[in-house]
């Protein structure tokens, strides 16, 4: 079975070689499976984790400044501009 595996990700390295040859690399990443580390995807998690914290923040304070209880969709969309340019 691993044999198998192993024989196919061969193939599939040639085809990839093959196809940047023909596309002067351009196309690289096309059809790879890329991996990503441990610690990265640790950052990641938390990056989203804080970028979802300080936009329910931020829509929060939209919400307020208008005198209105609950926070709704709208405010998260006038808030979403900035707060993709902090980030």
């Amino acid at each position: 079975m691993l044999g198998a595996v192993v024989g196919r990700r061969r193939e599939e390295e040639g085809e990839g070689r093959a196809s940047q040859a023909r596309d002067g690399g351009a196309g690289r990443a096309r059809g790879r499976v890329q991996e990503v580390g441990g610690e990265a995807l640790a950052l990641l998690a938390e990056m989203l984790k804080v970028f979802v914290r300080e936009a329910a923040v931020r829509a929060a304070r939209q919400a307020r400044a208008e005198d209105l209880a609950r926070v709704d969709v709208e405010h998260v969309e006038k808030v979403l501009p900035q707060l993709l340019l902090d980030f």
